[in-house]
This record gives structure tokens, C-alpha cells and sequence, in this order.
């Protein structure tokens, strides 16, 4: 396996190939970082820490010590390249003309799209796992380079032509609906796989002649105990009991007082955000007259109406051609009525002055249209009742894709962001979406975004201390107000959690790493099986996956009940779809075929395709890792 990065997710992605799948790994990392140069965040210093390797000098390409195990088996060291880009030629030194699999996860779109030519040129049965934002780019790509990819008959080393494919995902995508899920305060946890959203519910345990609700399956025993209402996310087994993961049924029933993940609902998301961006278009046509304005116009047309009748009541003139004449004095394009009768040129006068009057009104409506139409393009600002909402600090990549997730799922947002340029400002003007411009660590973009009555705050921007700065401060306007952090360190984020929980003990604290969700998901498309989404337990992760029954010996024959392992795997759901009628995966096929309520004592075949949830060492197993 060939990973390929100047992140950390590149870093978590080597660790979960080498740690779990016990995968030879070569890593091509940046060069160590000069004084003053690169940040600590992108540089080979922080992936090191992340592989837990020390900082020594050494050459280009020498191995690393390998990882303790408390099994006794030791893995084949990390080798790791140094490159500021992974060229042809560094990919041929990391031996990309035999391996199995590479990943090309960088940054930037364009740079992960050319090391990805290049590598389907050295070895056109490799196994390409790419990360892009754009998602139509990225399908596009997939399909070219797939296209290369069949010209050649055989693989290298026996490679199966089924297997040299090409994935293209998304950190962002991955992320975005746990985080979302996180910052919606109820009790549900949301990750959406595609189409596919699954629910999964944190419940208490039931009190004195309370019947427990049935769900789908358990998921997990949480180590929080019910008398804490922030769960023990961010802890790393240091709360009263640890999690469990998968238990069986018996196991469910004797803990007592343990609060659960329970899989309760399925539902498919629906086209939500196209009604309201053409809501949000209309909006401004309401603005062109306002009250004030209009009531002014009415009274102008009610005093031409007044003059008209009383110019042809007084001078037995028709009732349209009195109008007529009212309206040309009003106007100032009439003949003077000089030698009219006195009641006429009365009337004359009152018209021209009327006219004078509707003259600012005018000129004021073509202000007010203009600033309206102008506004259509403006940023929105908070109403002023807005309550229960999320306020959202942070539009890149992340805050982009939550921003669009949340929307989806109805959940009002204000966002808060310091570039007026950023990538979800304008996804953000076409929703809708109140945006306040500031910097977050300052009081004022807050206050303007009614923090002190919003429902949670969900800190996604790439500055640890910036996502902190303003948790902390939300925490002093609100106390109760849900926190959720997007922290790059894990021991850093476990021990704010704790903090913060300690501090505000009735308050809800999450904290996320956008790289710890997604590498799953890479890691399984390395292995060659799509990682249909990731439920955050804790600081743990159950995945989602669809598996072939005839590639698992130990499912075929058995029954559901017998296949099931728990604190592994767990089958939750079969594909009843024909074989010949299936798309290569879940994520890209109709979901009317896939059965939820399966019957234990179901006897799996080898033509079947399940959907299971597993940890991600029982996830290696099922690949074949030992």
C-alpha cells in the first residue's frame, strides 16, 4: 500500500493500513519542515508524531521501528519517502508498479489528480484511492481512469481485474454528516452514506415500569452511566466503564443502567434545499414596496381619484376624460386653465401639487427597488426572533458540507466566517443562510449571530486555539449551550473535553477530527470494499459496509445469528436486489431492495450481499488480514 500526503490525514491513513489491516505501508511525506516554514499542522513532523515514530535523523526510505503489539505479532515497518510531491519518478522508488493499492490524499484537487495519471501510467491494475472536494470532477476522473484501467488484460502480481479500480472521495463528504449529527442536541446521531441516512440513537436506560423502545439493533454500551448527560466522548477508556461495541442480546439485557447507541431508523434524504433557494430568491420582490411606501402611493391614488370625480361633477365633464385631465395636471403636462371656469383651475392647482408630492415618491421606490435587487446578492443577517438554531463557525471545506447537511435536515443555521471570500459563501447566498463576516474570536460576530440563543455551536475552522477561543466564550454567554470542536490533536481534544465537561457538567461537548472519521473509509476503499459510512462511538468508530457473502467462507451455509460477532461484526440489513440487477455498490443502487428486519435463524447464501456494522479490527478480518 502506497499513501500519498502533506496532511494528517495521510498520517491517520498509514496508521490505520499498518496498525489494523497490517498492511506493508510506504508513505511519501513532505520534507521535514525549515525553521519558520511550514506549519506544524502539515508538516512530516506532525505525521511522524502521528505514526508514533520519534523525530531522528535518518536517511531517505530507511524503515521505521515498528509499533508495539500486545499480541506479540509484529507488523512490517512504515516506509516512508521524502517528497514535496509524489512525481513518477518517486513513484517508482515506492514501487507503485507492483502494489496492490496507492491513495493520493493532498490538499489540493489538482495535485492529487496528477500524481493519480501518473500512477494509472505505471501500473494501469493499481488500486486508485483519490481525494477530491469536487464531486463532479471526482466522477468524471473515476470513470477515465477506470476506462484506462480495462485496456490492460492481466494485473501485476495476480491482481484481479475487479479490483483495479478507482475511488474517489471526500474528507469533507465523509465527515460532514457526524458532524452534523453532533451538532443537532437531540438524541440522534446522523451519518448519511449517499442516499442512505441512518439514525442512530443514544437512549437512556428506562426508568421504574418504562418499556424500552425497540430499535433495529444495538450498536454499542456506552461508558457513560445515565446520571451524565455529556456522555464520555473524547475519552479513551478513562470513563467509569468502557464502551462496548456490538454486543449480543444478552449481554444488552443484563446491563442495566448503561446508555446505548441503538440503529433505529433508515430513511432516504429528500430534495430539501433546491425549494429553499428559490424561496430565497423571491424574498427580495417582497422587499420593493415596503408599508411605508405603499401607503403613501395609495394616497396619492386616492387623492387623483378625489379630484377626478370632483373635476367632472363641477364641470359635467365625462368621468374618463375628467380622470384624464387630472392626471395630465398631475403630471405638469397640461394647458394652464386660464380661461376656464374658477373651480377648474381650483382643481388645477390641487393636481399639480398633488404631482409634487409624488415625485420623492417615486424617486424613493427606485431606491428601494434598487437597493432590494442589490440585496438579492447581499448576505443575509440574523432575524431578529431567531432562536434554536446552530450557529456554524467556519466555511471551508468542512463548514461547506455541514453547512449543506444541515440544510438538508432542516436545521436552521447562522454561519459565522472571517473571509468574505471563503469556498461556502456562496453556497451559503444561495440557500439563504444568515452569514455574520467577523473574526469569532472577537465578542461581536457572536453576539450578532445570537449565540446566547442558539441550540449548539459547531466549531469547524482549520485553527484549534480559533475553534477553542469561541467555544469558551460561547460557554460564558450560554452556559447549556451545546459544543461541538473540530480538534486536530487527539490528546489535546480528550483533555478539553474532559475539561469542559468538568466545568459545565449539564452542558453538552463533542469533539471531532475530521481525518480520525474519514480514514476509515479510505483505508476500506484501499482494501477494495466501500465503506458505506462511520458511526462515531465515542472515541471509537463503527463502519458500514456491503459485503459479498461469496467472498466470506465463514458467512455461506450459516445462519444470521451463527455469523454474527459480537464486539466485531453484525449483519443488519440484506440486499434482496437480483445479482445481475446490483450496482457495484450500496452506495449507487436503489435501497426498495434491502431487507432491515432480518430474521436470525436466515440462512445466508452465496449470492447474497449484506449490509454489516463493524469495528474496524473486525472490518480487517473480514478482509482477509491476519
Amino acid at each position: 500500500m502506497i499513501v500519498c500526503g502533506d496532511d494528517v490525514l495521510a498520517a491517520r491513513l498509514a496508521s490505520e493500513l499498518h496498525q489494523v489491516y497490517r498492511q506493508r505501508v510506504t508513505l511519501v511525506a513532505p520534507p521535514a519542515p525549515t525553521p519558520g516554514g511550514v506549519p506544524a499542522a502539515t508538516s512530516r513532523t506532525r505525521i511522524s508524531a502521528l505514526l508514533g515514530r520519534a523525530i531522528a535523523p535518518r536517511g531517505r526510505g530507511m524503515p521505521l521501528p515498528p509499533p508495539p503489539s500486545a499480541s506479540g505479532f509484529v507488523p512490517i515497518p512504515v516506509r516512508e519517502i521524502e517528497a514535496a510531491e509524489a512525481t513518477e519518478e518517486v513513484l517508482r522508488q515506492a514501487g507503485a508498479q507492483g502494489a496492490a493499492a496507492l491513495a493520493v490524499v493532498y490538499d489540493d484537487d489538482v495535485t492529487n489528480i496528477r500524481v493519480a495519471l501518473a500512477a494509472r501510467r505505471l501500473n494501469p491494475r493499481l488500486r486508485l484511492v483519490i481525494r477530491l472536494y469536487n464531486r463532479k470532477l471526482g466522477q468524471h476522473l473515476a470513470d477515465l481512469l477506470d476506462q484506462a484501467a480495462a485496456v490492460t488484460s492481466e494485473g501485476p502480481r495476480g491482481v484481479p481485474v475487479s479490483e483495479a479500480t478507482t475511488t474517489v472521495l471526500s474528507d469533507a463528504d465523509t465527515a460532514a454528516p457526524a458532524l452534523a449529527g453532533a451538532a443537532i442536541v437531540g438524541t440522534r446521531k446522523v451519518v448519511q452514506a449517499d442516499g442512505l441516512l441512518l439514525h442512530a440513537v443514544e437512549r437512556t436506560p428506562p426508568g421504574s415500569g418504562e418499556q424500552a423502545r425497540p430499535g433495529l439493533c444495538t450498536l454499542a454500551l456506552l461508558s457513560s452511566t445515565a446520571d451524565d448527560p455529556g456522555g464520555a466522548e473524547g475519552t479513551d477508556g478513562g470513563g467509569p466503564r468502557d464502551p462496548l461495541l456490538l454486543p449480543d442480546d444478552e449481554t444488552v439485557a443484563a446491563a442495566v443502567g448503561r446508555r446505548t447507541v441503538v440503529l433505529e431508523a433508515i430513511i432516504r434524504a429528500g430534495p430539501a434545499v433546491p425549494s429553499r433557494r428559490r424561496t430565497g430568491r423571491a424574498a427580495p420582490l417582497r422587499d420593493l414596496i415596503p408599508s411605508r411606501l405603499l401607503w403613501a402611493v395609495a394616497g396619492i391614488a386616492t387623492s387623483v381619484v378625489a379630484l377626478a370625480v370632483a373635476l367632472a361633477w363641477t364641470t359635467g365633464d365625462h368621468p374618463l376624460h375628467a380622470a384624464y385631465l387630472t392626471l395630465l395636471d398631475l403630471f405638469a403636462i397640461g394647458d394652464p386653465a386660464v380661461e376656464d371656469a374658477v373651480p377648474r383651475q381650483i382643481l388645477q392647482l390641487v393636481s399639480g401639487l398633488a404631482g409634487l408630492a409624488l415625485l420623492p415618491i417615486l424617486v424613493a421606490a427606485g431606491l428601494q427597488a434598487l437597493g432590494a435587487f442589490r440585496g438579492a446578492s447581499a448576505l443575509r443577517r440574523p432575524p431578529r426572533g431567531l432562536s434554536g438554531h446552530v450557529v456554524l463557525l467556519g466555511l471551508g471545506k468542512v463548514g461547506t458540507r455541514v453547512l449543506e447537511q444541515l440544510r438538508e435536515l432542516d436545521v436552521p443555521v447562522v454561519c459565522v466566517e472571517e473571509d468574505p471570500e471563503a469556498r461556502g459563501i456562496p453556497l451559503a447566498r444561495r440557500l439563504g443562510v444568515p452569514v455574520v463576516l467577523g473574526d469569532a474570536t472577537q465578542e461581536g460576530p457572536l453576539e450578532s449571530a445570537k449565540i446566547h440563543r442558539a441550540r449548539a455551536l459547531l466549531a469547524l475552522t482549520s485553527s484549534d486555539a480559533t475553534n477553542l477561543e469561541a467555544s469558551l466564550y460561547a460557554r460564558t454567554v450560554k452556559a447549556d449551550v451545546g459544543v461541538v470542536l473540530r480538534l486536530y490533536d487527539d490528546d489535546f481534544a480528550t483533555a478539553v473535553f474532559r475539561t469542559l465537561r468538568a466545568a459545565h457538567p449539564k452542558a453538552l461537548t463533542r469533539s471531532r477530527s475530521v481525518s480520525t472519521l474519514a480514514a476509515p473509509a479510505f483505508a476500506g476503499a484501499m482494501m477494495g470494499r466501500h465503506v458505506l459510512g462511520a458511526v462515531p462511538v465515542e472515541r471509537t468508530v463503527l463502519l458500514f459496509a456491503a459485503v459479498e457473502v461469496r467472498a466470506q467462507p465463514r458467512f455461506r451455509g450459516r445462519t444470521v445469528a451463527e455469523v454474527n460477532r459480537p464486539g466485531a461484526w453484525r449483519i443488519i440489513a440484506l440486499d434482496t436486489a437480483a445479482p445481475d440487477e446490483r450496482g457495484p455498490d450500496l452506495a449507487s443502487s436503489q435501497t426498495a431492495g434491502l431487507l432491515w428486519d432480518l430474521h436470525p435463524g436466515y440462512v445466508l447464501r452465496a449470492e447474497d450481499r449484506v449490509v454489516l456494522a463493524a469495528t474496524r479490527q473486525g472490518f480487517a478480518e473480514l478482509l482477509g488480514q491476519r
